[in-house]
């Protein structure tokens, strides 16, 4: 049984930002969102050569930052608002992406922006008006937020980092998923990006949503990344392996939208709501060997981290550690197996107060588990993935 709902026109494959503007626009006046760093600003010319085609207005706000704050995405849409703008594009990562989608929601809807956040100290409301029509290009191959209706916040005085959406509106209208805007990511950022991806199918093939359909995006996300993501951060200009991993970034945001990634996301997300320099990438690898051991553990689904062994070129896989042996191997294949918690100021003490976050405001998450994660079982996987 599976609920399908994926209405992105995608566009994929090399120079596909070139064929933007043959596509019919969602409006005549757009917010282009950019970083306040350098991804996005390298491409703008060639976006704009496409909205010029299209006769479309443009407007560029380049404010938003890693783990996007609330309250850039609130200026976001005062900006918004201020230029007359009457649909958004998203030009850059996971971070620009998530940021314009919640901006594009807010913009059309009163009030503040917690009002309309399901988890913590969110109100629970519902939008009444539908959110502004929203183009995303990614830049980078990590999050498939240009395929989902969902977008990650941070709000910093409270320490929540929660997923906002949901709705059927905040899924772009197009997306396009060009590799050639993806060379010039640095090796490491390539490597959690693609980490990040490579969860997103992990988590969703053994998570409790997960349905025939997921399981097929799913596992061919595992296989593609799992095997070009090392080529691509060898040599960043290989196209065919940043075209294989954004392949698998976006099919695993379809396992997002049919399916559904479990708890670890949510724990990873109280780590980077305390330390917002914790690249989202980077604190999963922290996680990742520690938190599927204990599923293996319970011996809940045996087949699954067989296959999922196999799917990352463990052909003569037979045990559910041979999958825990493959994800040491690819971590130390991407340069990423010394990547630790303490490098970023996370210490022992705060593990009791994670999983507590965790649990408060990305709870839903917990429901995707095959078997039921305390708060000292989630202190447990920190600990075992300390060092």
């Amino acid at each position: 049984m599976f609920n399908l709902y994926a209405p992105t026109r995608v566009l994929f494959g090399a120079g596909q930002l070139n064929n933007l503007h043959k596509l019919a626009m969602p409006g005549k006046k757009a917010a282009v969102v950019i970083s306040n760093g350098k991804s996005g600003l390298g491409f703008l010319p060639r976006l704009e050569e496409q909205m010029k085609l299209c006769s479309v207005e443009i407007k560029v706000f380049d404010k938003v930052e890693p783990n996007p704050l609330k309250s850039t995405v609130e200026a976001g849409v005062a900006f918004i608002r201020e230029n007359g703008c009457d649909f958004v594009i998203a030009l850059g990562g996971g971070s620009v992406m998530d940021a314009a989608k919640v901006m594009a929601m807010l913009a059309a809807n009163p009030g503040d922006l917690w009002d309309y956040v399901f988890g913590g100290t969110g109100k629970g409301l519902i939008g009444k008006n539908p959110a502004l029509p929203m183009i995303a290009i990614t830049t980078t191959a990590g999050t498939g937020s240009e395929v989902d209706q969902y977008g990650v916040v941070t709000k910093p005085d409270t320490n929540e980092k929660i997923g906002i959406g949901g709705r059927d509106d905040m899924f772009p209208v197009i997306a396009v998923v060009d590799p050639e805007l993806m060379t010039s990511v640095p090796p490491q950022f390539t490597a959690f990006q693609g980490w990040d991806a490579l969860s997103h199918s992990m988590e969703g093939y053994i998570s409790a949503a997960g349905n025939i359909m997921s399981d097929m995006y799913a596992l061919t996300a595992i296989e593609n990344i799992a095997k070009y993501l090392p080529i691509a951060i060898k040599d960043g200009n290989n196209l065919e392996a940043r075209e294989k991993i954004a392949f698998g970034n976006t099919l695993s945001g379809f396992v997002m939208v049919v399916g559904g990634v479990t708890s670890q996301h949510s724990l990873e997300h109280a780590l980077s709501a305390y330390h917002q320099g914790l690249p989202h990438g980077a604190g999963l690898v922290m996680l990742s060997k520690a938190y599927f051991s204990h599923f293996i553990i319970q011996q809940i689904c045996d087949d699954r981290f067989v296959k999922m062994a196999q799917a990352m070129g463990v052909a003569d896989a037979k045990r559910p550690k041979d999958f825990i042996d493959a994800l040491g191997k690819l971590q130390f294949d991407c340069g990423i197996d010394n990547v630790k918690m303490s490098d970023y100021g996370i210490q022992p003490g705060e593990f009791e107060t994670l999983a507590k976050n965790a649990k408060d405001t990305m709870g839903g998450l917990f429901s995707c588990d095959r078997c039921e994660l305390s708060i000292d079982d989630c202190i447990k996987i920190f600990k075992n993935a300390y060092r």
